[in-house]
């Protein structure tokens, strides 16, 4: 079976729509050092990388760094560290189904077995930047020996190449680097150098180090936003391969929506990422609450919002809700007419909202990603405390009323929280005669509101508890009333039904 590599496309007879990269690609010299191997690093940061290099804009690629002990690159090393990337979706309108072959990295390297080759990476003058996903906890402080070969944390291994840069360089404020750490935690740069100065105190690394390492580098916050589900499947793998023509184990595929919003005023910085691609979503702006507070109101409280209903209507995948008319109406109105006015203001265009709005309602009607409601609601209780609180509280305080579907849908939460303990531990509800286990560190406080005190108390007792939801929403005039009155409803006639009767069909 022919499998991907460079040899291959050489002589790659093009049958499809499949872009190869080109010569000068291939040539591209190292320029970027990335901690990290996952399909969310290949089909955002990455992705925008090969583009620019077919486009002539960056022309340079890719070292990366595998820190964990599972699997190995051998994959890569077989295929010349090529993989394919399929773009499938909706796109304003119109199913999208794009490929091409991306070729952005030049090398992997080991840091259990190639520490002394990535320490030398930081000799070269050419790589000026770092990209990492290392997941939430790999950015936390621990008592790490730089000097070990290697150090144990993603922070040490970092600081360690650091230092290595500073002593080779003679700590020039040219050899200083632009350092974007795209894991999902607030503030993710400012963090990830807040640890590496007490790490570096730890290790006794001097006060000269400490001022190039806050002066000549570059620690920006950043944010990604992309759904890219992983892997091929064996059976889509075999599908592939008889389109193609050629195997990939690599191949993944990824959503056409794309953000990747990186934080700085810095000249230098902007100099540097030349791959940056406004028109796709790759930005560089001086500050990104903007971008974080669309993806947390619109995107996500949208999801917690509509999780409860759509779960309790029997949809298993988002892209399933998307086409009940009645379902979709409630979405667009949760989205158009009570979260788009909350958000918008000084900071925050309504036009641009709106437009996000709108990219969110396609990434839900993707037919090509199997996005569960049961995974949404993981933690269900802590997303409606975090996401949609604020955004209710908000609401209320710009129009003086309750917003009517986030009523509806925090009924729709409170009933998907109806449980019982089936055994230690485990809670389990029930929908349309399936049961479902709870997957919410506050499911006995919600199982046990349920038999206390039913239907007809249950919204009064948790709206009026301050110390879970930080404030009293019996203050919101009319809320009680109405997610009391949708509850009952939801109920004894069905989810579907309430929404199709009462929903504004748009």
């Amino acid at each position: 079976m022919k499998k991907l590599d460079y040899s291959m496309i050489n002589g790659y007879a093009k049958k499809t729509n499949l872009v190869l990269p080109n010569e000068s690609q291939k040539l591209s010299k190292e320029k970027v050092l990335q901690f990290g191997t996952g399909v969310l690093l290949r089909g955002l940061p990455d992705y925008f990388i090969d583009k620019a290099n077919s486009e002539g804009r960056f022309n340079g690629r890719i070292v990366i760094v595998k820190s964990t002990t599972n699997g190995d690159t051998k994959i890569f090393d077989e295929q010349d560290c090529l993989y394919t990337i399929n773009i499938k979706g909706v796109e304003n309108g119109v199913i999208v189904d794009r490929l091409n072959i991306n070729s952005s990295i030049s090398r992997i390297l080991s840091a259990n077995n190639q520490w002394s080759e990535i320490l030398a990476c930081a000799e070269n003058p050419e790589i000026q930047v770092v990209i990492s996903n290392t997941t939430e906890v790999g950015i936390s402080l621990t008592d790490d020996d730089i000097n070990s070969t290697p150090p144990n944390s993603f922070p040490g291994k970092l600081l360690s190449f650091l230092f290595h840069r500073y002593t080779y360089f003679g700590g020039t404020d040219d050899s200083g680097m632009v350092i974007l750490p795209t894991e999902l935690i607030s503030n993710n740069g400012e963090q990830l150098f807040n640890i590496l100065l007490a790490l570096s105190v730890k290790n006794n690394l001097g006060d000269r180090f400490t001022a190039w390492l806050s002066n000549a580098n570059h620690f920006c916050n950043t944010l990604v936003d992309r759904i890219v589900p992983g892997k091929l499947g064996v059976e889509d793998q075999t599908k592939m391969f008889e389109q193609l023509g050629y195997q990939d184990e690599l191949m993944i595929m990824a959503e056409p929506f794309s953000l990747w919003a990186i934080e700085s005023n810095s000249p230098k910085v902007k100099s540097l990422l030349s791959f940056v691609d406004e028109k796709n979503g790759c930005i560089v702006v001086p500050n990104i609450e903007k971008f974080k507070e669309l993806k947390l109101r619109v995107l996500n409280g949208s999801h917690s919002f509509a999780c409860g209903l759509a779960f309790l209507s029997g949809f298993e995948f988002v892209r399933s809700t998307m086409k009940d008319q009645s379902f979709l109406s409630f979405l667009k109105n949760l989205a158009y007419e009570e979260i788009v006015p909350t958000i918008s203001g000084n900071l925050i265009k309504t036009e641009e909202a709106e437009q996000f709005a709108f990219n969110v309602l396609e990434r839900f009607s993707n037919p090509f990603i199997d996005h569960k409601w049961a995974s949404i609601a993981v933690q269900y209780s802590s997303k409606m405390r975090m996401r949609n609180i604020p955004l209710l509280i908000a609401y209320y305080q710009k129009k003086n009323q309750f917003p009517p579907y986030m009523a509806l849908g925090f009924a729709g939460f409170l009933l998907y929280m109806k449980s019982q303990e089936s055994s230690p531990g485990v809670f389990e509800g029930n929908c349309q005669g399936i049961n479902y286990i709870i997957n919410d560190d506050h499911a006995a406080y919600f199982s046990g509101l349920w038999n206390s005190h039913g239907a007809d108390g249950i919204v009064k007792e948790t709206l009026s508890d301050i110390g879970f939801w930080g404030h009293d929403l019996m203050q919101i005039a009319g809320f009680e009333k109405e997610v009391t009155k949708n509850l009952r409803f939801l109920i004894e006639k069905g989810v579907l039904h309430i929404i199709s009767s009462i929903i504004k069909i748009t």
